[in-house]
């Protein structure tokens, strides 16, 4: 699942007590800005399909820390094309 809209405090470890709510967490991949190694305010988290689904109804939209969390399917390993050329 795609996360966005992370504080720049954010860890995995506080990304993944939030996760755990609704479930098992596989792996949790935060986006880090290479200078100050601070949450670029995105990542990534692996779940289950029935706990990812119950994670997406629950924490989509949800206030954490003062921004509202944006929580969609989307996989990291696939590359995104670009749209098509008319």
């Amino acid at each position: 699942m795609f996360v966005g809209n992370l504080p720049t405090e954010a860890s995995e470890q506080s990304v993944r007590e939030l996760f755990s709510e609704y479930g098992t967490v596989r792996s949790i991949e935060l986006i880090a800005d290479i200078f100050t190694r601070k949450c670029r305010g995105f990542g990534f988290v692996e779940m289950e399909g029935h706990e990812a689904r119950a994670a997406v109804a629950g924490l989509d939209g949800k206030d954490y820390n003062g921004k509202y969390l944006r929580v969609r399917f989307e996989d990291p390993r696939k590359k995104r094309g670009k749209g098509k050329r008319r």
